[in-house]
């Protein structure tokens, strides 16, 4: 069987409220790049299986950032697509132009644009994918890495989701939130070695730091060139994180948690993001 699989990128695409503040930041944008460059691409060039990717842009981007990137788009690294707003029709449209749309089925993924991916990423993915079947699929094991720590976390339903469907009036991976596609169709989380990374920095809008510390070097030949630069987790920080530090951390997403969830429960999803941002302001 023959896939198609595109992965989807936000680089800068136009959203509302605080987060469309924040990445119409100059300083946003700049460092954004640096982490693109730093741990996006390099991880999707090294995919074991083929794929093709599409980045979305804010057709107001500045004239620096396209000439950035313009060497990795003439390389054929990705397909840049400028748009202020994209819907399920264009996306499945846009896979199509990328992907060359010859495969019996098609696979899309969401890639934040300052994340990683294991080398391996794409191979599993594919090897979940059944004919004629429409299904979520989600790698649930992956890393947060932040400053000089990097840390195991397992999370079902990660904002890495992919969408195997035909080609006929297809979802797509941005069909909605990450964590809600399950609502819509059925769905498959699996286990076994990290498949990504997410990076923690300053101008993160939502990633913050879970899961239990880990010694990168085990993860390595995963994400080449992603945790060189890190040293081996000591065996008194591991075990200060297992005590004390991770049951605080959850402790802290299990309230966030439930006051989101009674949230959404009373005023939906559009209204979860009008009171982030009424109280974010």
């Amino acid at each position: 069987m023959s896939v198609d699989h595109v992965l989807l990128t936000r680089f800068n695409l136009p959203s509302a409220g605080r987060e469309g503040v924040i990445r119409a930041q100059e300083g946003w944008l700049r460092e954004r790049v640096e982490l693109f460059l730093r741990y996006t691409v390099p991880t999707v060039a090294a995919q074991t299986a083929p794929v093709s990717w599409v980045v979305y842009f804010d057709p107001a981007s500045p004239e620096w950032l396209r000439a950035r990137l313009a060497p990795l788009v003439e390389a054929g690294a990705f397909v840049p697509v400028y748009a202020e707003a994209v819907t399920s029709a264009q996306v499945a449209d846009d896979a199509r132009r990328a992907s060359g749309g010859r495969g019996r089925m098609l696979l899309t993924t969401n890639l934040d644009n300052d994340d990683a991916i294991a080398i391996d990423f794409a191979e599993r993915l594919q090897r979940l994918v059944v004919p004629g079947e429409r299904r979520a699929l989600y790698l649930g094991n992956g890393l947060i890495r932040q400053g000089p720590r990097v840390y195991l976390r397992r999370d079902r339903h990660n904002a890495f989701v992919s969408v195997a469907e035909g080609w006929h009036a297809p979802r797509t991976a941005w069909c909605d939130w990450h964590t809600l596609v399950p609502r819509h169709m059925p769905t498959v989380s699996t286990g076994g070695a990290p498949g990504w990374i997410q990076v923690v920095h300053a101008r993160n809008v939502s990633n913050r730091v879970r899961g239990r510390l880990a010694d990168p070097a085990r993860h390595r030949a995963l994400f080449p060139g992603m945790l060189d630069d890190l040293d081996a987790a000591r065996r008194a920080d591991v075990l200060a994180d297992a005590l004390v530090r991770r049951p605080l951390r959850e402790s802290r997403e299990l309230a966030r948690g439930a006051v989101k969830g009674a949230v959404m429960a009373a005023v939906g999803r559009d209204g979860l993001d009008r009171l982030k941002d009424r109280v974010l302001r």
